[in-house]
């Protein structure tokens, strides 16, 4: 059961980011409703800015990712361990805030424990700057894939 799983979140998470799953959903008409242009600023497909959730994607691949939220823009990571320290964990949560490409559209948050002499994880306290250094390297590969489009 946890490899299907791990292959439909693998799936659905590459075609959400690749824009092929939803491309042009939002654009159908309701019966008995008129069909509205969409407006130039907003991306369709999903309910937040494209470039910030294929960058957060993109960014914190390294994480198992749980579960990703397209329309909600909540992208919640596992635990990562990293080989180098073995004695602490990560856990992180994106919340993509707006529809348009903007820092403050950008919200990311980190959880750390630490495993005591006893093997047990407890609560620590997060460098003060790696949520700001996450939040600025998303923006900045955001800011590429927005620039690689439009040229």
């Amino acid at each position: 059961m946890g490899l299907n799983k791990a292959l439909v979140r693998g799936a659905t998470v590459a075609l959400v980011a690749s824009g092929v799953a939803l491309a042009g959903c939002s654009s159908l008409p309701f019966v008995g409703g008129e069909r509205r242009a969409p407006r130039a600023d907003v991306q369709q497909g999903i309910g937040v800015n494209g470039y910030l959730w294929r960058a957060s994607l993109d960014t914190l691949s390294f994480m198992p990712l749980v579960t990703a939220d397209p329309w909600g823009g909540v992208i919640n990571y596992d635990w990562y361990i990293n080989p180098q320290t073995p004695n602490e964990r990560f856990k992180a949560t994106v919340f993509i805030l707006d529809t348009r490409l903007r820092a403050d559209a950008l919200n990311v948050t980190v959880v750390k424990e630490v495993r005591g002499a006893d093997g047990q994880w407890t609560g620590a306290p997060v460098a003060a700057q790696t949520e700001a250094d996450l939040e600025n390297a998303i923006l900045t590969k955001a800011r590429q894939l927005n620039l690689a489009n439009a040229g």
